[in-house]
């Protein structure tokens, strides 16, 4: 945030301060992870990338952070950015908040995360919103199908399993010595889809994350 504020620091240099806080977090949680890839994947430049998610604790931010390559940026509720030093530090790491009952800021979002995908950014979202109380797929909120849409961008579905077990989402504690995994799906280019296609969109990464994050079989 002082570099930041000095003008010392740019996404060269805060780009690997966020993927070693995150490598660290987990270090000191003592979370080991894996990640498995249902389809051999990689980033393409000059495309545009939108990762999507289930949601089941706040330690899915430092596991994606960590396991995903590339420069990952989060949409995040607006809430987590008014936490002292903390929003300050999201803010300066060009993470983007949204208040999701506010359409006008939200669409202002969604414009600020165009723009950072525009510079190689792979925003990343969890559509249900919020976390999961129960582990079980809530229904998925229409705002990240509008970007990836917007911008013909390829959405990349990941499963994650195990953070509710470090750090459950009624509380703060946190868990030592858990066993999770990132399972990445097959990455689904909105570019190539048809008009009808697009509209199952919601339906069709609602069945991938159940199935990437064990849900379903």
């Amino acid at each position: 945030m002082v570099d930041v504020s000095l003008r010392k620091a740019g996404r060269e240099v805060i780009s690997p301060r966020v993927k070693l806080w995150a490598q660290r977090l987990l270090k000191y949680a003592d979370v080991n992870y894996v990640v498995h890839y249902e389809k051999p994947w990689s980033i393409e430049p000059g495309r545009r990338y939108v990762l999507m998610s289930n949601h089941r604790s706040y330690f899915d931010i430092p596991l994606v952070l960590a396991a995903i390559p590339g420069t990952v940026r989060m949409i995040g509720k607006q809430e987590l950015f008014k936490v002292p030093i903390w929003g300050q530090g999201m803010i300066a790491a060009e993470f983007v908040p949204i208040d999701r009952n506010d359409p006008k800021n939200s669409m202002k979002s969604l414009t600020r995360a165009k723009e950072l995908m525009e510079n190689g950014v792979l925003i990343w979202l969890a559509p249900e919103g919020t976390r999961s109380p129960d582990g079980k797929m809530q229904p998925l909120r229409k705002g990240g199908f509008l970007l990836a849409r917007q911008t013909d961008a390829v959405i990349i579905p990941i499963g994650l399993r195990g953070t509710e077990t470090v750090m459950p989402p009624s509380g703060f504690k946190i868990n030592a010595g858990k066993h999770l995994s990132v399972h990445v799906g097959t990455p689904v280019d909105t570019a190539l889809l048809s008009r009808s296609e697009k509209r199952e969109l919601p339906l069709r990464i609602t069945e991938d994350l159940k199935k990437l994050s064990g849900e379903i079989a």
